[in-house]
């Protein structure tokens, strides 16, 4: 399906395809959905059966390529995935007999910048692949209704937190770098599921040791006993027990500056750039404790760095929990903590 004017989408799809030997020439493509006139959805089913050809299509793994159509007469960037239903996945592994169906999803955009969502599209493929129900009820009911909001779940929730917390956004991000537990109150469902996914993908996990974020987020909730609340019940979210720091505001700016030219793409980035500095900061903070270690100069360092940096509060969490086996480091944290109550 192809995303309209960038938000109301529909899966630019050849859609479902089903194909019994997806690696041979031995396949037949047939339409299941699409929102794309008959000539484009023809050079995109050429498109996509010379992938399957060649074998260039691996079961839940998407992929993202720029695909010439003659309507629009332009390139434009498409993402599509083989998946087999999951139930039917289960049968043909059990019964090697069984030749389960499979489908190829594409979703069209106005460029390749649908790779920077990669991971967030193969989810969505693999909800459809879970829920897949080829009697005509579902089709029209859950299918085809899910391929065409494509856009506007998989790609628009991180613009849409951005639009409605503006400025409260730099409570936000601090909540999901101190790994603060957050409760939502008041909120339609997908204004719930957005928050959700705001947090996941601004926090830094997978980007830190597990057992840390793991200590991290008990640290977090004995400490504080509370757990950040946003109300929605009104037009704007009203936040309690929120903190933040001078590093969470001045990304909070970029945020809402990136927002007045409404590219959802370009949001993701900045939150990348976001947890980036965030690592670089820990990195740099861990190498100045080190040093410390043995010269009362680098000490001093370390004080002015956490002073500066504009996130010290979280940074002295974070390697406070990762050197609480090392009695040299530990030492240069509880100092450097009466440093910054002082």
């Amino acid at each position: 399906r192809s995303s309209q004017q960038g938000a109301d989408s529909g899966d630019g799809s050849p859609s479902g395809a089903a194909a019994e030997t997806p690696s041979s020439e031995d396949f037949s493509l047939s339409l299941l959905d699409t929102n794309l006139p008959t000539e484009a959805e023809t050079e995109l089913r050429s498109f996509i059966a010379k992938r399957l050809t060649k074998g260039a299509l691996f079961e839940g793994m998407g992929n993202v390529a720029s695909v010439g159509l003659s309507i629009p007469e332009y390139k434009v960037g498409c993402y599509y995935c083989r998946f087999q239903q999951e139930n039917l996945l289960e049968m043909a592994t059990l019964e090697s007999d069984i030749n389960a169906p499979e489908y190829v999803v594409c979703f069209l955009g106005g460029s390749e910048k649908e790779d920077t969502f990669r991971l967030e599209l193969d989810k969505y493929v693999q909800s459809l692949k879970i829920n897949l129900n080829l009697e005509q009820k579902t089709l029209e009911t859950y299918i085809n209704p899910y391929l065409r909001s494509w856009f506007e779940n998989a790609i628009c929730p991180i613009q849409r937190v951005v639009q409605l917390f503006q400025e409260k956004l730099a409570f936000l991000l601090h909540a999901a770098l101190s790994y603060t537990p957050v409760e939502v109150k008041n909120a339609d469902e997908r204004t719930e599921k957005d928050i959700s996914r705001f947090l996941a993908a601004a926090s830094l996990q997978g980007l830190v040791q597990e057992g840390t974020m793991t200590s991290l987020c008990i640290a977090m909730t004995e400490e504080q006993h509370k757990s950040m609340i946003i109300d929605c019940s009104g037009p704007q979210p009203q936040l309690h027990n929120a903190g933040s720091n001078r590093f969470c505001e001045d990304w909070m700016h970029a945020f809402v500056n990136g927002a007045e030219g409404g590219n959802p793409f370009l949001f993701l980035q900045i939150l990348e750039n976001f947890k980036l500095k965030a690592i670089q900061d820990i990195n740099n903070l861990k190498r100045f404790i080190r040093q410390a270690e043995m010269n009362h100069y680098a000490l001093f360092k370390c004080y002015m760095f956490l002073k500066n940096c504009g996130s010290g509060d979280i940074l002295l969490k974070i390697v406070k929990v990762e050197h609480a086996e090392m009695p040299e480091a530990r030492n240069v944290v509880t100092v450097l903590e009466e440093f910054m109550r002082e």
